[in-house]
């Protein structure tokens, strides 16, 4: 939830331990733990109103479907979003460079790459008194 690992925990817990001191520091670990408690159910009731105002015909929806980014990639791509998943864009630029000369992998197995011949430009060393290029337009 907060991405804590055990070592900052146990950091955290020294560091409270010497800050607030072994008297304060029961009382405030109930109060923290009735704060996120009272969160919870804070959470858990307005979930249950919604549900509720909703009516019958909404009781089936999932609420992390409400997810903006969720909501709007289904309704832009439809059935599609699951298939955008396992989009490849690899794949894809390759097929597209080289045609559709084979099927495509499935998608557990990856595509080997296929070489592509690149030719360096031919660059030839300065002389002693030559001087290098200059593009006015460049700077």
């Amino acid at each position: 939830m907060f991405n804590i690992g055990p070592m900052e925990l146990i950091v955290l817990a020294v560091v409270g331990l010497i800050v607030l001191g072994p008297d304060r520091l029961p009382g405030l670990a109930k109060d923290a733990a009735r704060m996120i408690r009272t969160l919870r159910d804070l959470a858990t009731g307005a979930r249950t109103q919604l549900r509720d105002e909703l009516g019958p015909e909404f009781a089936d929806v999932d609420l992390r479907n409400l997810n903006p980014r969720t909501a709007i990639s289904r309704a832009l791509l439809g059935d599609d979003a699951d298939k955008l998943r396992n989009f490849n864009p690899r794949t894809a630029i390759q097929r597209g460079i080289f045609g559709d000369e084979d099927e495509p992998p499935s998608a557990g197995e990856e595509a080997e790459p296929t070489p592509v011949s690149v030719q360096k430009p031919v660059v030839k060393p300065l002389g002693r008194s030559e001087q290098a290029p200059y593009d006015a337009d460049a700077t």
